[in-house]
């Protein structure tokens, strides 16, 4: 990214009709969702996969970014040319997670803080000079009885700063993703709570490390009810919700925040960003960054056969198209049913 400030790759991130595609599963994690879906995995499983995400046509109309871990930015095809470049090419922008895993929080019963921290601003340098753009770092927070617990929020914040602060050192912009998790019981005024926490003390912690918000971006998770809570808000409460969380602690400085889909069906996911863009006058670009939400369909259409791969890149492009046109307010069911 030369001669781009980190301000001026968020806001391409962030562009008008176009959002983040996450592909950062790790290879043995995707081969086990690849078996529990029934399909065949070999050695060549994971590059495959890479493959038809990134050579999907028409993709970077969508799509500005892509999440990789570390062995997808070093993955080759068969003849021996680098995923990493070819999406640099098309003008997407990649972006690395270097997280590790989750760890056991010292001190705490069962929650975690992300690992990955040693080595990272060598790392982070390598990743700058293969054409990487951008990090992204995850706290997972699950609510429940005492959970999450202060400690917990402000040790994940802190890390996030950490991160924060060594990426932009490194030129990249930071993708600070403190997800509050949809499983559970809880009520979405319980979810509102939490997110308020959570996203107070992250931005404390951003503050403290010196990070410029105007070279950042927030992925974040929706406020929702709990999956298992007997009252499932609507749409229009989801998004009014989120959108009032968000205007009461991420500052007007931050150029965009990214959603999670976070085990949301992908039409939920989508209607629900669609609603606040519609609906609401909003200080930061809202997009999507999502995972699930876009390769659950083309997935299973693949199932590890070649000759699937047509049907399951025009499945990816289309639901990248449908969240595209969420992301500026434009989405209907109407354009779901005329797919169908």
């Amino acid at each position: 990214m030369a001669n781009m400030t980190t301000s001026d790759i968020a806001r391409r991130l962030v562009q008008p009709g176009k959002g983040i595609m996450a592909a950062d599963r790790p290879s043995p994690a995707f081969k086990e969702l690849l078996a529990a879906g029934g399909s065949t995995v070999d050695e060549h499983s994971y590059r495959n996969w890479s493959q038809l995400l990134f050579r999907a046509p028409g993709l970077n109309d969508y799509i500005s970014g892509i999440i990789m871990p570390d062995e997808q930015v070093r993955l080759r095809d068969e003849a021996g040319n680098s995923l990493l470049e070819q999406v640099i090419a098309d003008g997407i922008i990649p972006g690395i997670s270097p997280f590790t895993g989750m760890v056991k929080l010292a001190g705490s019963a069962d929650e975690t803080v992300g690992s990955g921290l040693d080595g990272l601003r060598e790392r982070l340098a390598e990743y700058a000079g293969m054409g990487v753009g951008f990090t992204k770092w995850r706290a997972a927070f699950q609510i429940g009885a005492g959970t999450p617990s202060d400690y917990a929020i402000a040790a994940n914040a802190y890390v996030m700063a950490q991160v924060a602060a060594l990426s932009q050192e490194a030129g990249l912009v930071p993708i600070v993703e403190p997800e509050v998790m949809l499983w559970g019981e809880h009520t979405i005024e319980t979810c509102f709570e939490i997110t308020e926490r959570v996203l107070a003390r992250t931005f404390e912690a951003l503050y403290l490390h010196r990070v410029e918000l105007e070279g950042i971006l927030v992925k974040a998770s929706m406020v929702l009810s709990g999956n298992e809570c007997p009252v499932q808000a609507d749409v229009d409460t989801v998004a009014k919700q989120t959108v009032k969380v968000f205007r009461r602690q991420i500052p007007s400085a931050v150029p965009g925040i990214v959603f999670l889909s976070g085990g949301q069906s992908d039409c939920h996911a989508t209607a629900r960003l669609n609603a606040m863009n519609a609906q609401y006058d909003l200080p930061w670009a809202l997009s999507f960054s999502y995972a699930r939400a876009l390769q659950r369909l083309p997935m299973a259409l693949w199932s590890n056969q070649a000759e699937n791969v047509p049907a399951a890149q025009a499945a990816l492009q289309h639901r990248a198209k449908m969240n595209a046109l969420a992301a500026v307010g434009l989405w209907t069911d109407a354009l779901e049913d005329a797919a169908a």
